[in-house]
């Protein structure tokens, strides 16, 4: 049971880097045009 002290909050961390890296991208505007690049492999520039 002493083992749940550390692994609740490395877990609880982890999660919590994943949900700031995950709120980054969107600020950062990654998913502003999911269509673009689908719609940029099929023509031929």
């Amino acid at each position: 049971m002493n083992i749940l002290v550390i692994l609740v909050p490395c877990s609880l961390l982890l999660g919590l880097l994943a949900l700031a890296g995950f709120l980054w991208t969107i600020q950062s505007d990654q998913y502003d045009d999911p269509d673009g690049d689908a719609n940029r492999i099929l023509n031929d520039d």
